[in-house]
Formats: structure tokens, C-alpha cells, sequence
């Protein structure tokens, strides 16, 4: 069951938190809901990476790229 709750805060904070909620795609009840979760269960809620980062997850696993080829790539990109 959902109850309302009314918080009192600046409307700096109050616009910031409506903003970071639009970009969220979450509304800022959903939020504040989320964070009293993680209070509550002791665990950390990791940031929500953007769609794209997220369907890139995973694609160079057992690719036979070593970390080491990686920072090569790297120091032949940069410099």
C-alpha cells in the first residue's frame, strides 16, 4: 500500500531533484522510495548506466583480448 508522504526542502534541492528524476526516466517519489530501500536493506544501489553503455556490457567477453592489449591500444591511440 502507498501512502503520501510530504517532504520539506529547499527549491534548489526541489529542482534538482525533479531534473535528475526526468533524466532517470523515474519520478522523484520513486527515487526517494529507492533510497530509503537501500537504507533499509543495507545494500547500495548501484547508478543506472544509460541504455546503450548497458547493451554494451559483456560483447569482448572470450574475445582473446587480454587487459594488456587493451592499455597497448590505449598507448598507440593517445599518443
Amino acid at each position: 500500500m502507498n501512502t503520501k508522504l510530504t517532504l520539506r526542502m529547499d527549491t534548489t534541492l526541489i529542482h534538482t531533484a525533479k531534473a535528475e528524476a526526468g533524466r532517470r526516466g523515474k519520478s522523484v517519489s520513486q527515487i526517494v522510495s529507492e533510497f530509503f530501500d537501500s537504507l533499509a536493506s543495507g545494500r547500495r544501489v548501484p547508478p543506472e548506466l544509460p541504455p546503450i553503455t548497458t547493451s554494451l556490457i559483456g560483447v569482448m567477453k572470450r574475445r582473446g583480448v587480454s587487459e594488456t592489449d587493451y592499455r597497448k591500444h590505449l598507448r598507440e591511440k593517445y599518443t
